[in-house]
């Protein structure tokens, strides 16, 4: 069984939009808020480093494939994930809006299709970005761990990590954690099951 890891950047409000700076067809008035008005403590990334080499799949949903595919391909900071299978879950998107440089995706069309992916044998697949999706596998039971990094700031507005739907509770272990001097604090969680 596959573990499903959702990382994130996250203000103090539970804010996940935008971290990087958002895109033209996703302007956020803060996009760019992990690097603006925050000094930069490079211990505070290296579970992102961690993650990279730890991953054997990437998934996303439609909105932050439709971003990060034109850009991640060609960066030096995302070589390590070139090559990397990638899952899209998506109702909309078509086959032939994939990109052709970014190593095997593969479109997944619902929840169930990730429930069976996640019962397929292979290491760990991380979530970049993708709220919706997120929230919605979160909802699911689907997520088996968070890598968080939460900033001190917050932004009030934007697409929030967990949704507000009322379920049962869902309890997490801390499995990791660490404050930084510049106020980030990683928080990392199993989902109890």
């Amino acid at each position: 069984m596959r573990t499903l890891i959702y990382t994130a950047f996250v203000s103090l409000d539970g804010v996940v939009d935008s971290p990087g700076g958002g895109s033209p067809s996703e302007a956020h008035r803060s996009g760019g808020w992990t690097y603006k008005d925050i000094e930069f403590v490079p211990e505070a990334y290296e579970i992102k480093g961690r993650e990279t080499q730890e991953a054997t799949a990437l998934m996303f949903g439609r909105a932050s494939y439709e971003v990060f595919s034109p850009v991640w391909p060609d960066m030096a900071d995302f070589v390590d994930l070139k090559e990397l299978p990638k899952y899209v879950v998506s109702t909309t998107l078509d086959q032939d809006a994939l990109v052709d440089n970014w190593g095997e995706i593969t479109i997944l069309r619902s929840l169930d299709d990730v429930a069976k992916l996640k019962e397929t044998d292979g290491g760990p697949i991380v979530i970049h970005g993708s709220a919706t999706l997120a929230r919605n596998l979160s909802d699911a039971g689907l997520i088996d761990r968070y890598h968080l990094l939460v900033f001190p700031t917050l932004l009030g507005a934007g697409k929030r990590m967990f949704s507000d739907t009322d379920k049962a509770k869902q309890m997490l272990k801390l499995v990791e954690s660490e404050a930084y001097a510049n106020g980030i604090v990683k928080l990392v969680y199993d989902v109890a099951r």
